[in-house]
């Protein structure tokens, strides 16, 4: 469809530019730490906004937009090669815009021109790199690629792309314009409207029974039966992995249902535990400090993309807990609370809220706190009592496993199976190993630390209040219900205005941004989880204000369905829906299962219709990609359960 120059899309991949002096930048006035990161950049960045904006109307240059978070290891790599080149920022500053923003920031930015790179190259990443037009249409885009010709490999340098596009721009400027017109069109057509119709009648059950089936065999069909997880394919055996929450939601929803038969909740049961029991078999989760790294890079769960993330471990600290409830699992148990643990000590920010990541990096190398040599633990083995033990359940007297002489400790099997197999009880074996744990972690915690993104997202705050409230709940920990309380006291206090309206971001004192949709859906999540473990009625009561608040401005009266920014957000090329449940679920999802709640158990008969609707407009996309929403689908499966019989 994007014929123009379309071998040139596929070869961008990422960037962020440089001046020649390395003082600070416009981005030395900005909060995040991201944007901090790039401060002293020999680049002449803008923050994205009006002023770098209008120079580009203004002067009739190509916009140059980057786009990355704090974590991102290969952002990391980009600002060295690239960014800190005097050559590569000289021929940016003279030629384009440059704009850099923090994806974790400005979601609703990323998510446009993500789309648009998608759509002319079929991939994605970050760092996100984009050439835009004077107003902000997508021309060319694509994620990392090294400064020059011939860095790496036979990938096509920076600095040559950048000088293409630039003479692209001064000899076929007619055929870009119209490229980018074209580009814009389908990002409309592809994320303005969510592809239902507002519908007040009564809802069809045995249509979105029928769509919960197809939500199960495609689940199915892409379940990895050997080594758990999802997305298998086997002309592809090993791409990397994520945890996926949302299936795993669905699945305890399946797991945990008397509506459906025995069989099929063994069948859900046997995804779900083989999945989790996957992850903490292999080096995803952290043996060593707790807490979940963001994805594995092969089928195995075996040696993980080392970053953290507070959305990841708020959503799979619930999950684990829950799946203790589900099965009475001791290890289940330990796993939520490493999760929990892990947050409270190394996430947790003066005044009780979460930091948004830990970095993958430290002295500029990938994986090097959490990574182990060989010698290290040999002479370890004669000084730490239990370390044998511990070496022989965590797979360290097997060859290294990354990167030739590293290992990074992982059970390979479940200490559940692994106590089995030794025919002792699995507390004993956890206490055997408790003491070496303890002693590694000392040792690992003098070392140079990944660095902390310390922004404060309401957002991803709301999903780890939730994932505290569960496992307090379930678990017995008053002390998790009271760190979850004092987090959302703080995002109270500081990230919500007096007009009720909700602010994204609080870092360096300055809480800023208007709220996105999933900050107020996870939000009132947390606060309602938060209502069910303790019966605080202030809870309910703020979820229940910000949830009026939600449908006043993001509403979509057209479907039912909740657009991503609100109707006074500052105007973008497309005003989209975001539907889809990722790594991060989908507002709309969580929208669904806060209705669900305020509807059933708080007795707020008001919210019905909203939920009914949103239910409905979930249903196109069920239809044509059943595991782009499973934890709408596992809200839909709730609903029914709720019903009475016809």
């Amino acid at each position: 469809m994007f014929a123009l120059h379309a071998s040139l899309c596929l070869l961008l991949c990422s960037a962020v530019c440089q001046n020649d002096e390395p003082k600070a930048n416009r981005l030395s006035k900005e909060s995040s730490p991201y944007l901090l990161q790039h401060a002293h950049n020999p680049v002449d960045w803008y923050p994205w906004g009006e002023e770098a904006l209008q120079k580009a109307k203004k002067e009739n240059k190509i916009i140059f937009l980057s786009i990355g978070y704090a974590a991102c290891h290969w952002c990391h790599v980009m600002e060295r090669e690239s960014f800190e080149d005097p050559e590569i920022a000289k021929f940016l500053n003279e030629t384009f815009v440059c704009i850099k923003v923090d994806r974790e920031e400005r979601p609703d930015i990323d998510q446009i021109y993500m789309t648009s790179v998608q759509i002319m190259s079929g991939r994605g990443g970050w760092p996100l790199s984009a050439f835009l037009t004077p107003d902000a249409k997508p021309i060319l885009g694509g994620t990392y690629f090294p400064a020059r010709d011939g860095d790496r490999g036979d990938a096509t340098g920076f600095l040559t792309v950048i000088q293409r596009v630039d003479s692209l721009w001064k000899a076929e400027r007619p055929g870009l314009l119209a490229q980018a017109d074209r580009i814009t069109k389908a990002l409309q057509t592809a994320m303005a409207s969510d592809g239902s119709k507002m519908h007040d009648g009564e809802v069809d059950r045995q249509r979105f029974a029928m769509l919960l089936e197809e939500t199960n065999d495609e689940i199915e069909l892409g379940f990895d039966a050997i080594h758990g997880g999802f997305g298998f394919v086997a002309s592809k055996p090993n791409r990397p992995k994520f945890p996926e929450p949302g299936n795993l939601i669905y699945l305890l929803e399946r797991a945990s249902r008397t509506s459906v038969s025995a069989e099929d909740r063994a069948k859900g049961t046997e995804m779900l535990l083989k999945t989790l029991d996957s992850m903490i078999a292999g080096g995803i989760y952290d043996h060593i400090g707790g807490g979940f790294h963001r994805y594995s890079t092969d089928r195995f769960w075996r040696i993980p993309h080392f970053e953290k993330m507070l959305y990841d471990n708020g959503q799979l600290a619930q999950i684990y807990a829950r799946a203790f409830e589900l099965t009475g699992r001791e290890e289940y148990r330990a796993i939520a609370e490493g999760i929990c643990d892990f947050v409270l000590r190394e996430l947790t920010a003066p005044g009780g809220a979460f930091y948004a990541s830990l970095d993958a990096d430290s002295e500029g190398e990938e994986g090097k706190y959490y990574r182990w040599e060989k010698g290290e633990l040999d002479r370890l083995a004669k000084t730490i009592a239990g370390m044998d033990e511990f070496g022989k359940c965590y797979g360290l007297d097997a060859p290294p496993n990354f990167e030739e002489k590293y290992f990074a400790p992982q059970p390979g099997k479940t200490l559940t199976e692994i106590s089995s197999d030794r025919g002792i009880a699995l507390s004993v074996l956890m206490k055997s190993l408790a003491q070496p744990r303890k002693e590694l972690f000392a040792i690992r915690s003098n070392r140079v630390r990944p660095s902390t993104d310390v922004k404060i997202l309401t957002s991803w705050n709301g999903l780890m209040i939730a994932g505290l409230a569960d496992a307090g709940r379930i678990l017995k920990r008053e002390d998790y219900l009271k760190k979850a309380s004092n987090a959302a006291d703080f995002v109270l206090k500081e990230l919500k205005t007096k007009e009720g309206r909700l602010l994204r971001t609080h870092a360096a004192g300055q809480s800023k941004l208007q709220g996105y949709l999933d900050d107020y859906a996870f939000l009132a999540h947390g606060l309602l989880r938060l209502h069910l473990a303790t019966q605080e009625e202030r809870f309910l009561k703020v979820a229940t204000e910000i949830t009026k608040t939600q449908i006043d401005f993001f509403q979509d009266d057209k479907s039912g369905g909740f657009f991503y920014t609100a109707k006074d957000h500052p105007e973008l090329i497309v005003r989209f829906h975001d539907p889809t449940d990722g790594v991060i679920p989908s507002g709309n999802s969580v929208t669904a299962s806060n209705l669900i709640y305020l509807t059933y158990i708080a007795k707020q008969t008001e919210f019905e219709k909203p939920l009914q609707r949103i239910l409905w407009a979930s249903t196109s996309l069920m239809e044509t990609n059943p595991r782009a929403c499973t934890l709408m689908s596992a809200q839909i499966a709730n609903w029914l359960d709720r019903q009475p019989s016809p």
